[in-house]
């Protein structure tokens, strides 16, 4: 079983390389050559697929070294004694340390899984999940910046971002007890043995590094498949289409939110894509575009659907999408 397994994954890894480089040598030589029979759609899907890929590429890479890290250098005992029982603390402990770090969307999907299969529960690693992308200072300085050095926005996303992501822990702690791993191998994982702890630094670090190198070819399908369906709907799907919701609050916070889906931008630069609608959309709408979209996106959730059970994702991106949505109608209301 093992051997078909990691048979499939080198198919896998192979057939990827073969796409990406189909692309890359269609940009760079034949798009040179031949640009005139390339039909513009084509280009623009290449040029938006490989934009995305170089952009999430580092933090996934980044996300999977820190998964083998954990994988090797963190017990199951550490995990316990760091994660309290009581769901509302380790609940809000998470979210904390979830906006402490400076994680994209992409790269924290292997990190995630990586903490359920050692044993953190799936409250709290849905905790980190969320805030991580979302409230980091990266992402508050750059939204801070993208609008005009405006304290306000930065704030708001800040505040409404961590506040969703606790109702929406708390709410998958009380519908799931076990970690939902799809992977039956990451969903057993077994303890580091007591020989395993007396090897060297060096012997630890080479096997961290085999171990980010799986998780790296394991999660990196997802996310070439992601990206180019996000590339393909950012091609050829018409962002007018969007606005049979209407121009109002709730017509455009949907809207929004559907765009945040959709256009999958990496949470640290989706501020600047943000202040560009604020001048036709409601603050509230924006601010749902902010919020939702490092929560769940189009890559991510097909990331999140490659680690975790397909119900299991479905009722999180539930959860997630009429959390966001009554967070965002209550400032509207509010008149923030």
């Amino acid at each position: 079983m093992n051997r078909l397994y990691s048979y499939s994954l080198d198919v896998t890894g192979m057939f990827v390389i073969m796409i990406v480089f189909f692309f890359i040598s269609t940009s760079q030589l034949i798009g040179k050559t031949f640009s005139m029979h390339i039909p513009n759609s084509l280009q623009q899907l290449n040029t938006i697929f490989l934009s995305i890929l170089i952009e999430a590429i580092p933090f996934v890479l980044i996300g999977v070294l820190i998964a083998g890290f954990v994988q090797i250098f963190v017990t199951e005992e550490f995990i316990r004694k760091w994660i309290p029982k009581n769901r509302y603390m380790a609940v809000l402990m998470s979210c904390v340390i979830g906006g402490l770090f400076p994680a994209c969307e992409c790269g924290i999907v292997p990190i995630v899984r990586r903490l359920a299969s050692k044993g953190v529960p799936i409250h709290a690693a849905v905790g980190f999940l969320l805030t991580g992308p979302l409230i980091n200072p990266i992402v508050i300085f750059s939204t801070y910046m993208a609008f005009g050095n405006d304290l306000r926005m930065a704030i708001l996303r800040m505040g409404v971002g961590f506040i969703a992501a606790l109702f929406i822990s708390l709410a998958i702690s009380y519908l799931y007890k076990s970690n939902q791993l799809k992977d039956t191998a990451l969903n057993h994982t077994p303890p580091i043995s007591k020989a395993a702890r007396k090897k060297s630094f060096y012997q630890k670090l080479g096997e961290m590094m085999n171990h980010s190198i799986d998780e790296f070819f394991d999660m990196g399908k997802y996310l070439f498949i992601g990206a180019f369906i996000a590339a393909f709907v950012q091609t050829n799907v018409a962002t007018s289409s969007l606005f049979v919701f209407g121009d109002g609050v709730i017509g455009s916070t949907i809207m929004m939110m559907i765009l945040a889906f959709l256009l999958s931008l990496c949470s640290e630069a989706d501020a600047f894509i943000g202040a560009s609608f604020s001048h036709f959309f409601p603050s509230a709408s924006v601010l749902a575009f902010l919020v939702y979209g490092p929560m769940l996106d189009l890559k991510n959730a097909i990331m999140l659907w490659g680690a975790f059970r397909a119900r299991f994702v479905l009722v999180l991106s539930v959860i997630i999408t009429l959390v966001v949505f009554l967070c965002i109608r209550i400032i509207s209301l509010l008149g923030w």
